[in-house]
Formats: C-alpha cells, sequence, structure tokens
C-alpha cells in the first residue's frame, strides 16, 4: 500500500480524531465503561506482560516479544505511538511470527468501539485503546506485551487487574504537564501499573525513582525483581552475560545496537521469566539475534534518502527525545566511534514537549554539526531555527535545513573532500524518526 494513501482504516481514525478530543484525561473511568459495554474483552487476554517506564519501553516490548516467539509461543503486541501507520500499535500474535493487524481487522474493532461507546464522552485515544482488548481477546496467542502510552496509573492500559508481570523501565522527566515535575511524581504514576503480581525493576539511574518503584511495590504486597540487585547483564569478551539466581546464561550480543541495550535485554529476559514462561539458554541466544525495533538504532542502507547522503555514509535512525535517551545514544555512537572512526553530524528534528538543550548536551564534544529539520507530521515541532539556537546553547555548531534530503545533501556538500565518508545520527523524535521512515520508504512491517 502506498503510505501517501490512507487505508480506509487510517481514514476512519483520522474522521475520529476530528471528533473526539485528543488530549489525555487522567482518568480510567471512560475506558471501564466502554469495556464494560463491549463485555470486558480485558479479562479475556492471554498472559500479559505490561510494560511501563520513559526509556527502554519500546526495546523490552521488543526483546520480550523476541523471546516469547523464540520459545516456538505467539505473542501479541501493542506499542505507542506508531511510526507511520496506526497499525503498528497492534501485531497480532500468530505461530511462526506475528503480523501487524490487517486493514480490514482494525478497520472493523475500530468501528464497533465507537458504536458500542453511543456517542458519549470519552478520548480519541482511549477508543483506540479498547480496540487493543477487542483484537487481542478475539484472536488466539499465548502471551500479549502490552505498552503503556502515557504514565501508567491513568493509562487507558491500565485496565486489567492480574497481568503476568508488571515491568517498570528506566523513569527520568518527561511528560511533565501530565505527570509530574519531579522524578518521584513521575515514578509514582509509572508504579501505578504495579499489582499484586510478579514486578520487575528496570535499570534506574536515579535512586528516587527505585525507591518510589520498591515502596510501591512493597505496599502491594510483591518483592520486586531489581536490576542490578536480582538480575543483571554485561559484556564480556564480545558476549552478553545474563544472570539472576537461576544462574549465568552466555548470549551473543542483541541485534539492537548499543550498550543500554544490555539492561533493556535483561529486564526482560527477568519479565519473561517471571511471567511464567520457560526459557532456556538457547531460546535466549535465538531471540538476541532475531530482535529488531525500528527507529531505535536502525540502520539505513538503502531507501529514498540515501541518494542524498554522501558516498559510504554510516546512516542511523532513532528515537530517542530527552536527555537520558540522548544520552544512551551518544554512548552508542562513541562506541562506534572506538570501533571505526568518522565524523559524526546530527539531523534533528523535535516536539515542543521534550527539552532539546538536554538532549544536545550529550552530544557536546562528539558531534562535528547539527542540522536541525521540521516534522511536517506534528503540529508540536519546534522550529528548526529554534532548535538551531537549543543546539547551539549547547554548545554544538547548528543551523536549520528545509528537510532531511536538504540536510543529507548539505553533509554530502561538507564532506565532500574528507578523506572518510561521515556518520550521520537522524532522530530526536519518534514522530520524526516516523517521516523519515515513510519518506525513505521504508516503512515498518
Amino acid at each position: 500500500m502506498n503510505a501517501t494513501q490512507p487505508s480506509r482504516a487510517e481514514q476512519e481514525i483520522e474522521r475520529l480524531l476530528g471528533i473526539y478530543p485528543r488530549g489525555f484525561d487522567l482518568s480510567l473511568d471512560r475506558i471501564r465503561r466502554l469495556l464494560d459495554d463491549l463485555g470486558r474483552p480485558q479479562d479475556r487476554l492471554p498472559p500479559v506482560i505490561h510494560i511501563a517506564g520513559t526509556n527502554g519501553k519500546g526495546s523490552a516490548t521488543a526483546f520480550s516479544r523476541a523471546l516469547i516467539e523464540a520459545a516456538g509461543l505467539s505473542c501479541h503486541v501493542h506499542t505507542s505511538p506508531h511510526l507511520v501507520r496506526w497499525h503498528e500499535r497492534y501485531r497480532l500474535g500468530a505461530p511462526g511470527g506475528g503480523r501487524l493487524v490487517s486493514d480490514e481487522k482494525l478497520l472493523e474493532a475500530v468501528l464497533r468501539a465507537e458504536q458500542v461507546n453511543a456517542g458519549q464522552p470519552i478520548t480519541v485515544f482511549e477508543l483506540l485503546t479498547a480496540v487493543i482488548f477487542i483484537l487481542f481477546s478475539e484472536h488466539p496467542a499465548d502471551a500479549a506485551v502490552i505498552e503503556v502510552g502515557l504514565g501508567g496509573e491513568f493509562d487507558a492500559t491500565n485496565v486489567f487487574d492480574h497481568p503476568a508481570v508488571s515491568l517498570i523501565m528506566p523513569i527520568a522527566l518527561d511528560h511533565q504537564a501530565w505527570l509530574g515535575d519531579t522524578i518521584e511524581q513521575i515514578a509514582a504514576a509509572k508504579a501505578g501499573i504495579i499489582k499484586r503480581r510478579p514486578v520487575v525493576i528496570g535499570k534506574q539511574e536515579d535512586a528516587a525513582a527505585l525507591d518510589v518503584l520498591v515502596g510501591k511495590a512493597e505496599r502491594a504486597g510483591v518483592e520486586p525483581a531489581i536490576y542490578g540487585q536480582d538480575y543483571l547483564a554485561y559484556e564480556e569478551n564480545g558476549r552478553l552475560v545474563y544472570q539472576d539466581e537461576d544462574g549465568l546464561m552466555d548470549l551473543p550480543l542483541p541485534a539492537l545496537p548499543g550498550r543500554h541495550q544490555f539492561a533493556n535485554a535483561a529486564a526482560a529476559i527477568r519479565a519473561v521469566k517471571s511471567a511464567g514462561f520457560a526459557l532456556s539458554e538457547e531460546v535466549v541466544a535465538r531471540a538476541m539475534k532475531s530482535v529488531s525495533w525500528p527507529a531505535r538504532l536502525q540502520r539505513l542502507r538503502n531507501g529514498n534518502l540515501i541518494a542524498f547522503a554522501p558516498p559510504g555514509a554510516e546512516i542511523w535512525l532513532d528515537g530517542g527525545h530527552n536527555p537520558h535517551g540522548g544520552r544512551a545514544v551518544a554512548e552508542a555512537m562513541v562506541s562506534f566511534e572506538e570501533r571505526e572512526p568518522r565524523p559524526l553530524y546530527l539531523v534533528t528534528g523535535m516536539i515542543n514537549t521534550k527539552d532539546p538543550k538536554g538532549y544536545f548536551e550529550a552530544f557536546d564534544g562528539l558531534a562535528h554539526k547539527v542540522y536541525t529539520v521540521a516534522i511536517r507530521s506534528s503540529d508540536a515541532g519546534l522550529d528548526p531555527a529554534a532548535l538551531a539556537h537549543d543546539a547551539a546553547e549547547a554548545g554544538l555548531r547548528a543551523e536549520p535545513a528545509a528537510s532531511t534530503a536538504a540536510a543529507l545533501s548539505q553533509i554530502a556538500v561538507e564532506t565532500e573532500t574528507d578523506p572518510v565518508p561521515p556518520r550521520i545520527l537522524i532522530g530526536g523524535s519518534l514522530y520524526f524518526a516516523g517521516t523519515v521512515l515513510e519518506d525513505n520508504g521504508t516503512l515498518p512491517e
């Protein structure tokens, strides 16, 4: 399908976006009422791995799916946001590997949710969350991995009482307008998915966040599995070593690049085990090799945009958008530089809810130059000139460009006589990453 021609389901969702509020109303009353009217589909799901956090949620979701499928099982997956098409949010499990929901099935579920809602007050994202439970309850699978959209306690996915496991990934300042201005407030919101069920806590950089999560688990009567205490992962001799109370696993390094993925992989391994799935070392090794996740340090090797880049350039796409994400991807760029030195250029687009200066500071002394571009898919996109100013405030050389293609062309001109082709990191927002994938003609599958 041509990405520029909306499908019937996408047309219907666009219609709903024009009718129902788009904002987040932090309450579960409306979604619970709608799900009751739909016959409580959330009670008919396979075992659920429920994932919250500020950073690493998507990677943990990808690792969890890879682990379950490597064990020969089927797995539904919900992710948010999508990069290009709404269908990406709904992956239906099937023997031999899942598939994004078909347009027909998505359209039917969206229409049913709206019809049953019958015009009662609700947000469009609550309607589209109900679609998760319609689809996942009516198609058999062995597990469901459900990523929280925003926060945790009042996120519309937080409507089942008995998840197989709740996984909380690293917490940092983000979405302050909705979740609070302090790390403790944000951690408390994320901890809202914790039930009297197994809890796994991913690697936390902030001790205050960890204290909040542990306190919430203990009040729920649960002893959480904590990264660095009950399980961990590290690199040794070019291999990934995973360790918990069951012993060690000697594994290949994950197919997702970057050292930050070691802890993400470990959290997923522990979560899937805590959910009751047996994982042999052979199964986990297969998952480390097979895992994939678009726009998380994704190497772009071909596509429409590549023709504008310098010949031989190494091009990476990453949706990391906050200071914590910036530090993680900058660390990956450092490791790439150690392996193969190349001048690093950034092509960056961001939305106005983020901290651009905090993101760019991670690249001070590392990036040769930044080109800033607009995000055409979001009304909240930052003006490229303002974004370039933020980059300059962080100590980087920066200038705006008319588009991603124009930025790549400018880098090609600037590096024409360089002895080594550059390394180019495109990113700063998942919304921006989605437009890049669409422009490049490499849509997620």
